[in-house]
C-alpha cells in the first residue's frame, strides 16, 4: 500500500502545482482594448484555383502515396502538397491574383473526398499581402462543395466565412483541374 501511496501523492502534488495559478503579481495591460476593430463587413469575390499535376512544373505534387497493398478506388491515403495559382479567369495564362498553398489528402474510402488545408495568399490588388485559411472537406464529385474559412491575416484578420468550390474542368488523364472558388468572408 505504501509503494502505491507515495507515487500517487507525488503525482497528485505535481498535477496540482502545474494547474494551480501562481500567487503574486497579476498581469496588467496598459490598454484595456489594444485592438481597434472597426466595422465588420462581408466581402464576396471569386477566382479560379489551378491544380496542375502534369508537365515540367507541376503546382501539385504527391508527397504521400498509399501502400502498394492498398486497392482503394478513391485513392484513399494519398496526400498532395500544393502551390497552385489563383487566377481571375479559368485559364492558366490569365492574371494571377495569388497562390493556394497547403495540402489536400484523399480521406474517404467510399467516394473521392478530400481533406483540404490551405492558405489563399493574395499577391495583387486590394488584398495584396493578406491571406485566408480554408480547412474542410471537399467531396470532389459534388457539383458545389462548401468549406469553412477559419481565419486570415492582413485585411482578413479575424476572418470567418465559407468558400464554395465548383469544378470548371478536370482532365482525368493528367489529373489537372481548374476549380472556381466563390469566397464569402466576414472581416474588419
Amino acid at each position: 500500500m505504501a509503494t502505491f501511496l507515495l507515487p500517487f501523492t507525488l503525482s497528485l502534488l505535481t498535477t496540482l502545482s502545474l494547474t494551480s495559478p501562481a500567487t503574486g503579481t497579476t498581469p496588467k495591460t496598459s490598454n484595456p482594448n489594444p485592438i481597434k476593430l472597426g466595422t465588420e463587413k462581408l466581402s464576396h469575390f471569386q477566382f479560379y484555383w489551378n491544380d496542375i499535376q502534369s508537365g515540367p512544373n507541376p503546382t501539385s505534387i504527391s508527397i504521400v502515396k498509399p501502400p502498394p497493398t492498398t486497392t482503394s478506388a478513391t485513392g484513399f491515403g494519398t496526400v498532395n502538397m500544393i502551390d497552385n495559382p489563383l487566377t481571375d479567369k479559368p485559364d492558366n495564362n490569365s492574371q494571377i491574383l495569388g497562390r493556394a498553398q497547403g495540402f489536400y489528402g484523399l480521406s474517404s474510402q467510399e467516394e473521392i473526398g478530400l481533406l483540404m488545408a490551405m492558405n489563399f495568399v493574395f499577391t495583387t490588388g486590394r488584398y495584396n499581402g493578406s491571406t485566408l485559411t480554408v480547412l474542410g472537406r471537399n467531396a470532389v464529385l459534388q457539383k458545389v462543395r462548401e468549406m469553412p474559412v477559419i481565419g486570415g491575416t492582413g485585411l482578413f484578420r479575424f476572418a470567418r466565412g465559407y468558400v464554395q468550390a465548383s469544378t470548371h474542368t478536370l482532365n482525368m488523364q493528367t489529373r489537372d483541374a481548374i476549380v472556381k472558388y466563390n469566397v464569402y468572408v466576414l472581416h474588419y
